[in-house]
């Protein structure tokens, strides 16, 4: 069989024409719901509703990867040259016949096909996001009137980050998924995540005519660093998933019979090789692998500490109660699906959780952050009813 080219740009036109068939359904569906609001109310609606749908697309993400399907179709934009499998039905076909639990199979096509399509209807409903900003920042000035919450150069950033987006994804496939490459493509994700919080909230607050929440000094720099010590986490775990690593530790607390097993940290953390390798071409070695998982569970310790510690001051506050109740549910569902990927043997719907636990963790941190600010004083505090409530 031919080598397959890596890009192939001919079904570019039909791959875009399907992203706008996707990205119609929600914008109907923003349109008949907010039919007779204001154009303000409308971009709004249609903020958080994207908001919605990447969240959904970066669970998919996760279920693509974990399913082992990112091959699935060896080429980009489209599956050997088509459009979808339908039209690459013989080369998959053959793929599958030489190898039938390979990478490329139809069902691993249709996955990496469908994570696709989801992707470019998200980066049309971004498009929207950006036109509908500027034309609402245009008139508002025109008309001396107070413009959109957010300065129109958010919406515009974000798209260029889909972009960004979209050759990692590229990148993902033609470069085999090298670990360093799929785990920047996964930290994209979550910073679309909260890039599109902040303009979700800050629209949602003008809507319903709130302002942010004042902490005290030290809680507001607590949920600062826990959002650090949050954002480090998803990294490391990003690496632990896309070397494969998860299963180097399958005993809690311990790992390996040992509090400290034989580790290599050099070779875990040697982060430009190819996968499963090292840069001089010998196979990474099982202790590298260790120091990968070792690394996330340890940080792991330190961020649910951090996040107990934010909640109980959130509490205690009484401040932005909504906000408070998710970062103790989130931090318990992460808890329970990382340890039934070490104890479980890495199931599949407990992969995907964890992977969305981190994305929720990024979006609810986002909107505690947006959501409040230092106050004067350590005793200056409003938590004004419903304040943290967020609603398409």
């Amino acid at each position: 069989m031919d080598a397959q080219p890596l890009y192939d740009l001919a079904p570019i036109a039909r791959l875009m024409l399907l992203g706008v068939l996707i990205a119609l359904g929600p914008l109907a569906w923003v349109g008949l719901r907010n039919r007779g609001s204001s154009p303000m109310r409308r971009l709004q609606a249609l903020t958080v509703l994207t908001l919605f749908l990447t969240f959904d697309l970066v669970l998919f993400g996760a279920f693509t990867r974990l399913t082992d399907s990112g091959l699935g179709c060896p080429d980009w934009p489209g599956c050997y040259g088509s459009a979808s499998p339908v039209g690459a039905h013989t080369e998959i076909s053959a793929a599958q016949q030489a190898m039938p639990t390979g990478p490329v199979t139809h069902g691993k096509a249709w996955v990496e096909m469908i994570h696709r399509y989801l992707a470019t209807g998200v980066g049309v409903l971004i498009i929207v996001l950006t036109v509908s900003a500027w034309v609402q920042h245009r008139k508002a000035r025109r008309d001396g009137d107070e413009g959109p919450p957010v300065s129109p150069w958010w919406p515009t950033f974000t798209l260029f980050w889909v972009c960004l987006q979209g050759a990692f994804g590229a990148l993902t496939v033609t470069m085999k998924l090298f670990p360093a490459i799929v785990t920047l493509h996964l930290i994209g994700g979550l910073v679309l995540l909260a890039l599109l919080c902040v303009q979700a909230v800050r629209h949602t607050h003008r809507a319903q005519g709130r302002t942010p929440v004042r902490l005290s000094t030290g809680l507001r720099w607590g949920l600062v660093a826990t959002s650090l010590l949050v954002a480090l986490q998803v990294v490391l775990g990003g690496w632990v998933s896309t070397n494969y690593a998860v299963l180097a530790c399958t005993t809690f607390p311990t790992c390996q019979g040992s509090w400290w097993p034989e580790m290599d940290f050099g070779q875990g953390f040697q982060v430009w090789r190819a996968l499963g390798m090292l840069q001089d071409g010998s196979h990474i070695s099982f202790a590298g692998l260790t120091a990968i998982h070792y690394a996330h569970r340890l940080m792991a310790y330190a961020v649910l500490a951090a996040l107990g510690i934010v909640w109980w001051g959130l509490r205690r506050a009484h401040v932005l109660p909504a906000q408070c109740r998710w970062l103790a549910g989130l931090a318990l569902l992460q808890l329970a699906t990382g340890l039934s990927n070490v104890v479980l043997d890495w199931p599949l719907v407990a992969a995907v959780l964890h992977t969305g636990g981190a994305a929720a963790l990024a979006v609810v941190l986002t909107w505690a952050l947006v959501s409040s600010r230092a106050a004067s004083a350590p005793q200056e505090f409003s938590a004004p009813s419903g304040a943290s409530r967020v609603s398409a």
